[in-house]
C-alpha cells in the first residue's frame, strides 16, 4: 500500500481515536502487579472509575471486551433458568440476548424496530402481569450502538418501581459511558457494564461492572458457573489496589490518564460537547435531504448518528468509496441494517473542527458515490457551531 500523508479519521463509533495523552501514558514500562507500586495505581483507578459511573458503589474492572462484562453481569447475579426480560432496540441488545440464551437463561424478548429505544410503558406492562415475580432482570442497552438510539434509563426505572417488581436492573452503556450523561447511584441501577473504547478514549481490552447493594446480595444466591468473572475474588483483591489475576497494567495507565482528561474538561462539559456535536451532525444530514435512523427527538445519541439512505443505495459502497478517497472510516450497518446506513461517531477526543472534517469528508463522499442529496450539509453544520458556544 502507497503512504497516505495525513492522518487517518476514525470516524466509527468505537473505538474512537486514542489521544497522544493517554497513549504517552501507556508508552511505559509495565511493573510488578504484586508490588507496591502497583496497589497505587489500583486504588487510584478504582476509586476514578466510580465518579465516571456517578456511584458511590464497587466498579469492577476486567481485562476484556465489553462481550465479557456482559457475561459477567448475568452469571453473578442468576441461576440457569432464570427469567430475564429484553428490549430489542438494535443488533447489540441482540447479541446480549444470544449470549443470555447460551447461559441457559429463558429472555423474553420486547420486539422493537431499532429506531426507538426500549419503551418504559411495555416494560413496566409485562412486570405488572408478571405477579409470580418469575422475571428476575431487566436488561436495557443505553446507548445502541447499531442505531444511535438512546434508551431513557430513569424512565424505565421508574417504570420498574411503579410496577412493584423486584427485578434486578441491568444496563448496557458501553459505548455511552463518558460521552452521554449516565447516573448509576441516581437511576437506580443493579449493574451497569461499559468498556474502554468508547468514551473513555483508550484502546478496547478492558470493561467494567459497575455495581449495586441489591446485585451484591443477589449474587450470595447466583449459581450460574463463573470463575474469571466472580464477583467476589475481585472485590477482595480489589480492596487493598490490586487484581486476582494479571490485570491490563499500560491500559490502567492509560485509564487513569484518560479519568484525568475527562475530569479536566468536567464530565458536564464533556456531555454538552457530545450533545452539541451531535446537533450539528444531524442538521447536516437533515440538509442533505437524508434521514436519520432515529425517529424519537428525546432518543437521539449524543455518541453517534446513524444515516438511512434511500432505497436502492448501497451504504457499503458508500462507506468504500470514502475509506479510499478520503481515508475516513465510517460505522457499517449491523443486522438488519446492513447495506442500509451507515454510522458517524462523534464521540471522545473531538472539537468543532474534527467534526467539520468527518462532515466534508461525507458530503464529497455522497457526491463521489452518485447518492442522491443535497449539498449545504456541512454549511448547516458550520452556522450552527459558530452561534453555540463551545
Amino acid at each position: 500500500m502507497s503512504y497516505k500523508s495525513g492522518r487517518h479519521f476514525l470516524q466509527i463509533p468505537g473505538p474512537s481515536p486514542v489521544p497522544d495523552r493517554i497513549l504517552r501514558a501507556m508508552d511505559y514500562p509495565t511493573i510488578d502487579h504484586r508490588g507496591p507500586e502497583f496497589a497505587e495505581l489500583g486504588k487510584e483507578v478504582l476509586a476514578g472509575i466510580k465518579r465516571m459511573f456517578k456511584t458511590e458503589s464497587p466498579v469492577i474492572i476486567y481485562p476484556a471486551s465489553g462481550t465479557g462484562a456482559w457475561e459477567a453481569a448475568l452469571v453473578n447475579i442468576l441461576s440457569v433458568g432464570d427469567k430475564v426480560l429484553m428490549c430489542e432496540t438494535g443488533q447489540f441488545a441482540t447479541l446480549w440476548h444470544e449470549l443470555a440464551t447460551k447461559l441457559g437463561l429463558e429472555v423474553e424478548f420486547i420486539p422493537g424496530d431499532w429506531r426507538h429505544g426500549a419503551d418504559p410503558q411495555a416494560i413496566e406492562a409485562r412486570l405488572r402481569a408478571d405477579t409470580d415475580h418469575q422475571i428476575k432482570a431487566v436488561c436495557v442497552v443505553h446507548n445502541e450502538t447499531s442505531t444511535g438510539v438512546t434508551s431513557r434509563i430513569a424512565e424505565v426505572r421508574q417504570a420498574i418501581d411503579n410496577s412493584g417488581h423486584p427485578a434486578l436492573y441491568l444496563v448496557d452503556t458501553i459505548s455511552g459511558l463518558a460521552s452521554a450523561d449516565y447516573r448509576h447511584d441516581e437511576w437506580g441501577v443493579d449493574v451497569t457494564v461499559s468498556g474502554s473504547q468508547k468514551g473513555l478514549m483508550l484502546p478496547p481490552g478492558i470493561s467494567f461492572n459497575a455495581l449495586s447493594d441489591k446485585a451484591l446480595k443477589a449474587a450470595e444466591q447466583a449459581t450460574l458457573p463463573k470463575s474469571y468473572w466472580d464477583w467476589q475474588s475481585m472485590l477482595a483483591s480489589n480492596a487493598t489496589g490490586y487484581f486476582p489475576y494479571t490485570p491490563a497494567t499500560n491500559l490502567l495507565y492509560g485509564l487513569k490518564e484518560a479519568i484525568s482528561m475527562l475530569e479536566e474538561e468536567g464530565l458536564e462539559q464533556v456531555f454538552a460537547r457530545h450533545q452539541r456535536h451531535a446537533e450539528a451532525t444531524r442538521r447536516a444530514v437533515r440538509a442533505w435531504g437524508l434521514e436519520v435512523l432515529c425517529l424519537n427527538e428525546q432518543e437521539h445519541s449524543p455518541v453517534l448518528t446513524t444515516v438511512l439512505l434511500p432505497e436502492g443505495q448501497d451504504a457499503d459502497r458508500l462507506r468504500q468509496v470514502i475509506l479510499q478517497r478520503f481515508d475516513m472510516s465510517l460505522g457499517a450497518g449491523l443486522g438488519k441494517l446492513k447495506g442500509r446506513v451507515f454510522r458517524i461517531g462523534h464521540l471522545g477526543d473531538i472539537n468543532d473542527l474534527t467534526l467539520l472534517g468527518t462532515l466534508a469528508g461525507v458530503e464529497m463522499g455522497l457526491a463521489c458515490a452518485g447518492v442522491p442529496h443535497q449539498s449545504g450539509g456541512v454549511q448547516a453544520a458550520m452556522a450552527y457551531l459558530s452561534d453555540t458556544s463551545a
